[in-house]
Formats: structure tokens, sequence, C-alpha cells
């Protein structure tokens, strides 16, 4: 298979075990984002797969070949492998042409400009071939350092937060331009990140890690943000709002509403967590309980609204706050009366018993 190939990868810093029994598979052209908080063992991943360290159980293979296991570490230089970090490692003392015909070692010294030519024109950046890296932006480095990444024809490009230093207007632009790059150049590619959103727009699967260094869930940015199979994995992507119930019926009820409960049996007892995108308001006051609107936060493309939603005993230390993300303009004060429901779509029912399982609304 061409591409990269992770088996049963272990790792620790002492007694500090930062990733446990991880396995990945990426094909050549895909994109596979490894996305996880801070200390889950994502840039160790990428640093295993680079040679910046030394594989201490398991294997990696880059194109059918073993480059790395407990007997055997194949020089970074020897593995075809593209690197790009978040402080892009421009050479300081030398012009971006020089920067990106660095790699190009086993050709004359025309071919390599005319390579690195090559990639500048693909990245917008031939006009810049003879400046320093000092004389250009932030998003313009990164594109320089793209540029050198892809130069050599890697096998494989490792991407370690690429995108963090740039700003949000720019960063939208970097990340399309980049991954139209990607899927020209058809090499393998993985990415690490913490941010849910980037993982979202560039992948083609995202890899869940979590705080034990296992991996947790793998799927495309559809499977994981609608399906996620860990409580852990749900919340990743921002706010929640968190009710606990008893599968009763074959359903969970919480004040908003009632969702199925499949794959769980009677009596469990679970937590249901909904995104603020499933929680559901109306002007009118045709759905569910009548809310309280505490804030309105405009976030430009829609609203994060706080609500109170009271307790059906009228006991105020019962009231309990929920988001709800609206994707239109919200004016409350044109409704004398506003009720607020659930979109089962939106919601995951994780069981907090002893008996383990998972269930989907």
């Amino acid at each position: 298979m061409k591409g990269l190939h992770i088996v049963g990868v272990s790792h620790a810093y002492g007694k500090n075990k930062v990733l446990d029994n991880a396995s990945l598979m990426i094909p050549a052209g895909e994109v596979v984002c490894l996305l996880g908080p801070s200390g889950s063992g994502k840039t160790t991943l990428l640093r295993l797969a680079a040679g910046l360290e030394k594989v201490q159980q398991g294997k990696i293979v880059i194109d059918d070949d073993v480059i790395a296991d407990e007997n055997l570490h194949v020089p970074p230089a020897q593995r075809g492998i593209g690197l790009l970090f978040q402080d892009y490692a421009l050479f300081p003392h030398l012009s971006v042409l020089a920067n990106v015909t660095f790699g190009l070692h086993n050709i004359s010294k025309s071919l390599a400009e005319r390579r690195a030519m090559e990639m500048l024109d693909k990245v917008g950046m031939t006009q810049h071939a003879q400046n320093h890296p000092h004389t250009l932006s932030g998003g313009q480095q990164q594109r320089v350092a793209l540029a050198r990444a892809l130069a050599p024809e890697p096998k494989l490009l490792l991407l370690d937060e690429p995108f963090s230093g740039l700003d949000t207007n720019m960063r939208g632009k970097i990340c399309e331009e980049t991954l139209g790059l990607l899927k020209l150049s058809g090499v393998a590619t993985v990415m690490v990140t913490h941010d849910p959103e980037e993982a979202m727009f560039m992948a083609d699967r995202i890899k869940i890690l979590g705080k034990t260094g296992r991996i947790l869930q793998t799927g495309r940015p559809h499977d994981i943000y609608y399906h996620p199979n860990h409580e852990f994995v749900a919340k990743l992507f921002g706010l929640m709002n968190r009710f606990e119930g008893v599968v009763k019926g074959g359903c969970v009820e919480i004040p908003i509403g009632k969702i199925r409960a499949n794959g769980l049996g009677e009596g469990r007892q679970v937590e249901v967590l909904v995104r603020p995108e499933g929680v559901t308001l109306d002007s009118y006051g045709k759905i569910g309980p009548v809310i309280d609107i505490l804030s309105i936060h405009l976030l430009g493309h829609d609203n994060i609204v706080r609500v109170r939603l009271p307790d059906e005993s009228g006991a105020k230390e019962g009231e309990k706050e929920l988001y709800v993300r609206v994707h239109h303009a919200f004016e409350p004060e044109l409704s004398n009366r506003i009720t607020v429901g659930v979109d089962p779509a939106y919601a995951f029912i994780f069981p907090t018993d002893a008996l383990g399982g998972i269930a989907k609304a």
C-alpha cells in the first residue's frame, strides 16, 4: 500500500505513557488529521513517523517498507518525508528560492532551481523568490514552507499545527490553498491540530486521540461529528448541554424533549449531551417549556444564546442554563413567549452505569 501505516505504536517518556497501541493507515492522496487536547500524543506520533523519536513498541511502514520498529531506525533524511511545522523553520539567511532548493540534493543546481520555481509558482510566490523570509508575512512564509516540503516529492507529508500562527481571516484562505495543493500532489498527509473546525475542513478522515494516548475514534468528519462513540469525542467539538436521565420505553426524557435510546436497555442510567445547535427555539410558543433569555452573543455567522430553563417545581436551585446556537438574526423582544425543544440529530446518549454501551439518537 502506498502511504503510511503505523501499527501498534506505544511510547513513553520515563513513566509517562503518551501513546498506547496507536495504529493508523493513510493511503497516498489522503489527508488525515490527528485531533486531540494537549498531551494526547499527537506530536509524538508525528515525531515517530518523521524519525525524530525512536520507536519503543510497534512499527512504522512507508510504501510497504518498514522504516522503524524496536530494532530498526531509518534516519529522517532517508524516509522520503516532508515536514511543515508551526514556526515554518525557514532559514533566515537564505533567499526564498534557496530555502526551497535546500532539500533538493541529488539533482543539478539548475534542475533544483527549476523545480523550486515550479513549486513557488504553485503557491503564488515566484515574485518573492529573491526575498528573505523576514520580509514576508506569516501567510507568505507558510506558502514558502509548504513549497519547500513538497519540492522533493516526498512519499509522506507531516504537518504540525501549520496554521496556528495565522490570523483568522488569512487562515481560511491558506487552508483552502494548502488542501488544493495537497490533493494535486497526491501525497499522503498527516496533520496535527487541536482545532476541531480546522480538522473538519482539512481532513478526509479524523483520528481522535484521548488523554491516555489511545485513539478513541476514526472516521470521516461527518461521522465523527454526528456519530461520536465516546463522550470525550462529542465534547471535543465545543459547548455541550448536559442532562441526566434513565431509559424508559426505549427513550430518555429530558426537560426539553424525548430522545430514542437505541441500543440501551430499560433502566439504564445515562447522560445526554446536546450540541447548542440541537436546542431549538420557537418564538410562537408551540414547543416545549417556556425559557428566559439571559444573554445573546453575536459571532458573525450565528448567535450563541444563553437561556434559563425553569425547574418544573418552581425551585430556583433547580433551574438549568442552556447554550443555543441560532443561525439567523435573533430578536427575542419580538416575542412574549419563547419555548425550547431538541433536535435528536445533535443529541448523544452515553451510559453512566457500569454496563457500558453507547446510543445515538
